[in-house]
C-alpha cells in the first residue's frame, strides 16, 4: 500500500480536501493583484512642467490664472512637440504671449529658448488622481525608476522563491506559508504608507518575497494532500484562481483610483489569510518525511475525521505509514544535487530547453502584461480583456496538450506570441484595435505556454531529480520576469526595440521546444539512467543512418526507381 492509497482509504477528493484546496486558492486570486499592480499604482499621466512666471509678466497675472484651466494656450508657456502634445520635459524660459494668436508660429531664425522642469510637473489627473509617478515624479529623467522598482519586486520574487523553498523543506510547508501571509499583510500595507521612493521599492521586494512563498507552499500543500488522479483537476482550478484575480484587480483599480488606497485595499486582505492559515493541516507527507511519523498519523486522523472516515483513520498506526512511505523515504536519501541537471547529456538537453521556455514564457508575459497603456484602450478594459483571454488559452492549451502532445502544444505557443508580439512592430499606433487584437491572442498563447510548462516540465525530469528541475524552471522564470521592465528602457533608443525583443525571445524559445523529448503517454522516468536510456535509440538511428550513406553514395542505382 502507498501514500497515496492511504489518501484515498480516508477519503480521498474529501470534504478536507475541498476545505483545503478553497482555503489555498483564495489568496492566489490576491497574488495577481501584487504581481500586476504596478499597472495602475504606476500608471503615466499625461504631464507638462509647472507653468512658469516671471516678474516681468505679472501684468498678465489675471490672464495668466484664466490660461491655466485652458490647454489650448498651454502652448505660451510649453513648447508643442510634432504631435501638437505639450512638451513633457521642457517650458519656456519666458511666456510667448506672441503665441495667443493661434496662427502664430516660430521661425526658422527664431530662437525660443527652453529650461528643464524646475518647479516640477503637472499632472493630467482623469485616469489616476494619484501614482508613485505623480508623487515621486518620475517621469523625464527619472522615468526609468518606474520600471526598476517592478524589476525590484521581481528581485524579490526570485529570491523568495529561492529562499522560502528550501526553509518549507525544512520547517515545513504550513509554517512558511503562515509567514509569508503575515509578511504581505504587513509589507503591503506600510507600502500604503512609505513616505518615500526608497521605502517603497524595499518594502514591494519584501511583497515579492512573500508572494513568492505563498505560491511555491499553497501548491506543495495542497497537491500533497490530493489524490494522484485529481491533481490536474486541481492545478487547473489554482490556475484559474490566478486568472479571476486580474478581474478582480481590474475592478477594485477602477474603484479606487488613489495609489495609496489601492495599495492597502489590496493588502488588508492577507491580515484574515493570515489569521485562518493556522487552522491549515502541515502536509502528512513532509511530516513524514522529515522524521515526523507521529504527527503525520494525527494529521491524516484529523483529514479523515472531517471527511466521515473516523474508524478508517483509528486503524491508521505508524506502522501502516512507515510501510507505505518506504519507497518515498528511500527516494529522498538518495544522494542528488543541481549538479545532475548538466552532468548527463540528454538530462543537460533537457535542462537547457526547459530553461528556454519559462525564461522567454516568464520575460514575454510580464512585458505585454505591464505595459497595458501602451495599447490605446483604457487601461481597466484592457486589464480585464487581458484577464478574460487566459479562461479560453488554458482550455485550448489543457486540449492539445492531452490529445495532440506536450512538445507541439509548447513550441506552437511559444511561436504564436512571438509572433503575434513582432507583427504590432509594423501595426500603426492609431489602429488600435488591430494592436490589441495581437497583443491579446500574445498574450493568451503566453497563459497556454505556462500552463503547458508546468505539465510538460514535471514530465521531462526523473523523480529522482524533479523538485530540482521545476526549482531551475521557475528560477529562470523569476530572472524573465525581473528582466522584463528593465528591456523596455531600450525603446528610448530605438522604439521598436522592446517589442522585437519581447518577440524574438519565445520564438527562439519555442524553436528549442522542438528538440525536446515527447511525454504524452509514456511513464513517468524514475531515474537519471532511464532517461539517458530514452534517448540512446534515436542517437543509435543517426549512426545507422551515417552508416548507410557511404554504400548509398556508392550504389546510386539503389536509390533510383
Amino acid at each position: 500500500m502507498s501514500f497515496a492509497d492511504i489518501l484515498d482509504g480516508l477519503g480521498g477528493m474529501g470534504h478536507f480536501q475541498k476545505l483545503s484546496v478553497a482555503f489555498l486558492g483564495i489568496p492566489l486570486m490576491m497574488l495577481a493583484s501584487h504581481n500586476l499592480l504596478q499597472n495602475f499604482t504606476a500608471g503615466d499621466s499625461r504631464h507638462h512642467c509647472q507653468i512658469h512666471i516671471t516678474a516681468n509678466d505679472t501684468h498678465h497675472a489675471n490672464i495668466t490664472r484664466q490660461l491655466g484651466a485652458d490647454e489650448h494656450f498651454l502652448r505660451i508657456f510649453i513648447p508643442m512637440g510634432g504631435n501638437k502634445q505639450a512638451e513633457k520635459c521642457r517650458r519656456f524660459v519666458t511666456a510667448q504671449w506672441q503665441f495667443l494668436d493661434p496662427n502664430a508660429t516660430i521661425g526658422n531664425d527664431t530662437i525660443v529658448e527652453t529650461e528643464p522642469c524646475a518647479d516640477g510637473w503637472i499632472y493630467d489627473r482623469t485616469v489616476f488622481t494619484s501614482t508613485i509617478v505623480s508623487e515621486w515624479d518620475l517621469v523625464c529623467e527619472a522615468r526609468a525608476l518606474k520600471q526598476m522598482a517592478q524589476s525590484i519586486y521581481m528581485a524579490g520574487v526570485l529570491i523568495g522563491s529561492v529562499l522560502f523553498g528550501g526553509l518549507s523543506d525544512r520547517f515545513g510547508r504550513k509554517a512558511l506559508i503562515v509567514w509569508c501571509y503575515l509578511q504581505m499583510a504587513v509589507a503591503g500595507a506600510c507600502t500604503a504608507f512609505v513616505p518615500n521612493f526608497t521605502g517603497y521599492c524595499v518594502l514591494r521586494f519584501l511583497c515579492g518575497m512573500a508572494m513568492s512563498g505563498i505560491s511555491i507552499n499553497s501548491v506543495s500543500l495542497c497537491m500533497e494532500w490530493i489524490p494522484t488522479k485529481f491533481r490536474a483537476i486541481v492545478g487547473t482550478f489554482n490556475g484559474y484562481c490566478y486568472t479571476s484575480g486580474q478581474f478582480i484587480l481590474a475592478g477594485v483599480a477602477y474603484a479606487i483610483p488613489d495609489w495609496r488606497w489601492l495599495q492597502l485595499t489590496v493588502s488588508l486582505p492577507f491580515f484574515v489569510f493570515f489569521l485562518y492559515s493556522w487552522l491549515l493541516v502541515e502536509s502528512a507527507r513532509w511530516l513524514a518525511i522529515s522524521g515526523k511519523p507521529e504527527q503525520a498519523v494525527k494529521g491524516l486522523k484529523k483529514a479523515a475525521r472531517i471527511n466521515g472516515r473516523k474508524k478508517e483513520g483509528d486503524k491508521l498506526s505508524l506502522e501502516v505509514l512507515k510501510s507505505s512511505m518506504q519507497k518515498e523515504l528511500s527516494t529522498t536519501k538518495s544522494s542528488h544535487s543541481m549538479v545532475d541537471l548538466v552532468r548527463t547529456p540528454a538530462v543537460r538537453k533537457i535542462s537547457c530547453g526547459v530553461s528556454f521556455v519559462w525564461f522567454a514564457t516568464s520575460f514575454a508575459y510580464y512585458g505585454l502584461a505591464m505595459d497595458l497603456q501602451n495599447f490605446g484602450f483604457n487601461i481597466y478594459l484592457t486589464q480585464l480583456v487581458f484577464g478574460a483571454v487566459d479562461i479560453p488559452a488554458k482550455f485550448i492549451s489543457v486540449m492539445t496538450i492531452t490529445f495532440v502532445g506536450r512538445r507541439f502544444s509548447q513550441a506552437a505557443s511559444l511561436i504564436l506570441a512571438g509572433l503575434c508580439i513582432l507583427a504590432n512592430i509594423f501595426v500603426p499606433q492609431d489602429l488600435s484595435n488591430l494592436r490589441l487584437l495581437f497583443a491579446v491572442v500574445g498574450k493568451g498563447s503566453l497563459a497556454a505556454s505556462f500552463n503547458c510548462a508546468y505539465i510538460f516540465s514535471g514530465e521531462l525530469f526523473p523523480t529522482v531529480i524533479r523538485q530540482s528541475g521545476m526549482g531551475l524552471g521557475g528560477t529562470m522564470a523569476r530572472v524573465g520576469s525581473m528582466i522584463a521592465p528593465l528591456v523596455k528602457m531600450t525603446g528610448e533608443v530605438f522604439p521598436p526595440l522592446p517589442l522585437i525583443i519581447y518577440g524574438v525571445a519565445p520564438i527562439i524559445s519555442g524553436l528549442a521546444a522542438c528538440f525536446l523529448p515527447e511525454t504524452r503517454n509514456i511513464p513517468l522516468p524514475e531515474t537519471i539512467e532511464q532517461v539517458e536510456r530514452q534517448s540512446q535509440p534515436s542517437q543509435e538511428d543517426e549512426q545507422q543512418m551515417k552508416m548507410l550513406l557511404p554504400a548509398t553514395t556508392m550504389n546510386p542505382s539503389k536509390t533510383s526507381g
